[in-house]
């Protein structure tokens, strides 16, 4: 009996050793010439994978990418929100003050600007402390404690009684909206193979657009009510209707197999590559894993770390330059002046209810043309061209805004053709610089630096708004400088210079792997070549280092 206990307990312990004999051979593995040889089966298959065959073999890693940007929903929401509740009746009754030359409750310039900015100053820190955070706690859990931190910041909008307490709470909802920002469009780049990474990654712009024309029909829906508080308390409250939808799904998203990797925890990154699988798909998650694990070592070797600075040495200098400039080209192109049309319609003389239908009509139009973009301009044209086609589209049309302004007087066919070309501004962006503002950040950085490049560029975008907006609101209250249309001129030359930038500095990153742009930014190759240049990671003539880089 002694006996065959021994025996069982040495089986039991053979059995363990195994374990742990397998469990640190999937490292040893994928070293060497094996990691090479799996690492180059699978980029082969990722470009040779078409979009329905990624469609079939990746729907899980689709649906966490739609449960995770959906978080982005909330900051669409409330950038139409504070933007458009300057005409809000009772908002302004509330906030406000009497202007006699207007007839009505406006909010000062200053309090425009203060409550404009206020969301955007907390998302600017939300997002810097994101990219600290994210590498300790991971995407995963960094999301679900911004969802509970939201939570109840919302109280503070929904029951302030004066304008500086909304400002306050405007401040702390910001810092987990830039906690979303940031890290959807990152985990999107990082769970998706190749030909579905630019539709999730500008997917998380269509949840924007998905906000804002939420924003607009509950805007629209309460804009006859002249003197009612909860006409404006109660679009803050449906703010909460997202926190309680999201977390019990998210708690079973899977982490970014990346992240698992950068930590040393393979077997685990395995498993949710096999995760995000379906059942019937014969790729091999060991090939995936071999991508990350040689893209993460070529980066080692071209890179001196991970850290804020890095993002501005050698060749991540130009990657983070570009990132930024891609991001803070939405502000540049006029966003603020056609996503603040209701205020705007109503200084060129439109009444409440006309204002807010053409604004929900236009969050319409901008949601349809993410569409028209999805499946007729990103499937055949490069990212490079669509920028800078919409940019050159979007100067046209902010020039002919400015230019009617001239003839405009009153009421009449100027106006409404003002507010016609704001609306087709809105349609024009969406089908170009809207969505790529957001796919090209979460491509363009190098993957140990990606969640930073973006936290970068998402803040270049803040801090642009917030000066952006300071300057809007004086160019069209009528007791600031009271431009009116004329305010397209101004945004105008903005976006002309954004286009200049973008024609000498933006490259094609359309169907480039990952570590074939870490190579493509090492050698310093132009924009303008960046498409038409053959690279082999695995078969370079010469070694690419970190002191043969960094200048």
């Amino acid at each position: 009996m002694a006996s065959t206990d021994a025996n069982q307990k040495e089986s039991l312990a053979v059995q363990d050793s195994n374990v742990s004999h397998i469990e640190r051979g999937l490292e040893e593995k994928l070293q060497g010439a094996i990691l090479t040889e799996y690492a180059q089966t699978g980029i082969t298959s990722e470009h040779k994978m078409g979009l329905r065959e990624a469609l079939k073999n990746y729907p899980w890693a689709m649906f966490w990418c739609l449960m995770v940007s959906m978080c982005v929903i909330m900051e669409g929401y409330d950038t139409i929100l504070m933007g458009n509740f300057y005409a809000y009746p009772a908002f302004a009754l509330k906030y406000g003050q009497y202007v006699p030359e207007t007839g009505n409750y406006q909010l000062t310039a200053a309090w425009q600007s203060g409550l404009g900015n206020s969301s955007g100053v907390g998302a600017f820190f939300g997002a810097l402390i994101n990219g600290y955070l994210v590498d300790i706690l991971g995407m995963k859990r960094l999301i679900l404690i911004s969802l509970v931190v939201l939570s109840a910041f919302i109280s503070i909008t929904v029951f302030a009684n004066n304008v500086t307490t909304l400002c306050v709470g405007q401040i702390l909802c910001g810092l987990p909206w830039g906690v979303f920002a940031t890290t959807a469009p990152a985990y999107a780049s990082e769970i998706l193979p190749l030909p579905l990474r630019v539709y999730m990654t500008s997917y998380t712009n269509m949840c924007f657009i998905i906000g804002q024309l939420i924003a607009a029909g509950v805007l629209s829906s309460f804009s006859s009510q002249k003197t009612w508080e909860w006409a404006f308390r109660i679009p803050f409250a449906v703010q909460w209707a997202w926190p309680v939808i999201l977390f019990p799904i998210l708690l079973f998203a899977p982490e970014s197999p990346w992240h698992l990797v950068r930590k040393g925890r393979l077997e685990e990154a395995e498993k949710i590559l096999r995760r995000l699988q379906s059942k019937s798909c014969l790729a091999d998650p060991k090939e995936a894993l071999a991508i990350i694990i040689h893209t993460d070592n070529l980066e080692k070797e071209i890179t001196a770390g991970t850290s804020y600075f890095d993002c501005f040495r050698g060749a991540e200098r130009r990657r983070t330059e570009i990132a930024c400039m891609c991001f803070a080209g939405q502000i540049f192109s006029g966003t603020l002046f056609a996503y603040n049309s209701t205020y705007f319609f109503q200084q060129i003389g439109l009444n409440t209810v006309a204002t807010y239908k053409m604004n929900v009509g236009g969050t319409g139009m901008a949601l349809f043309a993410t569409l028209l973009n999805w499946f007729f301009l990103m499937p055949h044209f490069g990212r490079r061209k669509i920028y800078m086609t919409g940019m050159g589209a979007l100067t046209i049309i902010l020039f002919i805004i400015g230019f009617l302004q001239i003839r405009a007087t009153g009421t009449g066919p100027l106006l409404n053709a003002q507010a016609a070309f704001t609306l087709l501004w809105t349609f024009t962006f969406q089908l170009s610089i809207g969505q790529l503002g957001w796919a090209l950040p979460a491509e363009i950085g190098s993957t140990r630096l990606r969640q930073k490049t973006i936290v970068l560029a998402r803040n270049a975008y803040y801090l642009s708004a917030v000066v952006s907006r300071t300057l809007e609101n004086y160019f069209l209250n009528p007791r600031a400088w009271n431009l009116r249309g004329y305010t397209g001129f101004v945004w105008g030359g903005t976006a002309l210079l954004t286009l200049i930038w973008a024609f000498f500095r933006l490259p094609e990153t359309k169907d480039r792997t990952f570590d074939e742009l870490d190579i493509l930014f090492a050698k310093k190759i132009p924009a303008r070549k960046f498409a038409k240049t053959d690279v082999n990671t695995f078969n370079e003539d010469e070694p690419i280092t970190a002191a043969a880089i960094i200048a």
